[in-house]
């Protein structure tokens, strides 16, 4: 499972700066970050090198945040890829709350990142598929 902080935001003209300065300054790399927005408020996805430190940091600026744990799934850089794993998530009938498409830097393949209930039964189920699960 990987740890991925969720960053509740005001929707303003920098709002996004501050939060990546504010982990950048300290030394901490992000992997992939995700955004969602209304009129007034964002939620911003992040991967980062620390998330424990990265929380830490973003709460201290008085960022409304928390840790999520997530799933991440290699999948390979081929058409139709993303929808057989979507497939296969719906063969062991598990509902996925979110999902969004990363990319790998270690295994340089694309990386489905997903939050769901039921982390060691996905595992097992897709490792058993031939997934590897990050």
């Amino acid at each position: 499972m990987i740890k991925q902080i969720s960053i509740f935001t005001e929707n303003r003209k920098g709002a996004m700066r501050d939060i990546t300065e504010t982990v950048s300054n300290a030394g901490i790399d992000i992997y992939n970050v995700v955004t969602n927005d209304s009129a007034e408020y964002g939620i911003a996805r992040m991967l980062l090198t620390d998330p424990d430190k990265g929380l830490e940091l973003l709460r201290s600026k008085g960022y409304m945040c928390k840790i999520d744990k997530v799933i991440g799934v290699q999948i390979p850089d081929d058409v139709g890829s993303l929808t057989k794993l979507l497939t296969d998530m719906e063969s062991i009938n598990i509902n996925i709350e979110y999902l969004y498409v990363s990319y790998s830097r270690d295994s340089k393949t694309p990386l489905a990142i997903m939050k769901a209930a039921g982390y060691a039964e996905i595992e097992e189920s897709l490792k058993s598929k031939g997934y590897t699960i990050i």
